[in-house]
């Protein structure tokens, strides 16, 4: 299995994001190290939580001194995509084993999701097992990478040059997965209540705006879901 067409043809899909997950991992490294991490403490977070915005959010509520509770709660908000996405795979990874369902969930990461999804709507013949197969060839050149960039941005620390611009990567990352994402009104509704409401809440502490704005994302794509579907009832 774990060298099947299928296989490679996931490593293929997935090695694009390379270029994104090299940096991006960095620039985590070299920020949880400024923020007072130590090397095994920055790759504790990487390996055990494996979310890169969720630990950015973290670490700089905890530099803000944030309570912990606000912490968690922050950091639970921003993975809660993680369910959404589990909700999204399970007809089609839903038949496996519980163990390749534990590591499919270990690995679910926005980039082993959105080529995985695509790929399963476009081959919709696949079986459960050929869809396990492509999705562990996604995560095979992006989670490594993940680990080895973030060990070396903190290994690095405060040896990388304040103006290199390597922070790029954190918000290219996301508007290459969104974007592509964006299929719907209620999709678009969703993206565009979360800016607002980012922009709107940026005066709370502690990144508590961006609680909000996640409420009010899944409130606008849920109301224009339920207003479209009245008027095709109609």
């Amino acid at each position: 299995m774990a060298f099947s067409k299928d296989f490679w043809q996931g490593v293929r899909d997935g090695t694009p994001f390379i270029l994104v997950i090299l940096p991006f991992g960095a620039v985590f490294g070299v920020v949880a190290t400024e923020a007072g991490l130590n090397v095994a403490q920055v790759m504790g977070f990487s390996v055990l939580v494996i979310a890169g915005a969720a630990q950015f959010v973290a670490v700089q509520m905890m530099v803000d001194n944030a309570p912990v509770l606000i912490v968690l709660a922050a950091s639970l908000a921003v993975n809660l995509r993680m369910a959404m996405y589990s909700a999204s795979l399970a007809p089609h990874l839903g038949k496996i084993s519980w163990w390749q369902r534990g590591v499919v969930s270990y690995f679910m990461v926005d980039q082993a999701y959105a080529a995985s999804i695509l790929k399963y709507e476009q081959t919709p013949d696949m079986t459960p097992q050929r869809k396990m197969s492509y999705y562990f060839g996604v995560i095979t050149p992006i989670c490594p990478v993940w680990y080895l960039a973030t060990w070396a941005g903190a290994a690095l620390g405060t040896a990388v040059p304040a103006g290199l611009p390597i922070d790029f990567a954190v918000p290219i990352t996301f508007l290459a997965l969104i974007v592509p994402m964006l299929r719907t009104l209620a999709h678009v509704a969703a993206a565009m209540a979360s800016i607002l409401g980012v922009l709107v809440f940026a005066f709370l502490p502690f990144n508590l705006g961006l609680l909000l704005a996640a409420l009010l994302a899944m409130m606008a794509g849920a109301e224009v879901e339920r207003r479209l579907a009245l008027r095709r009832q109609a």
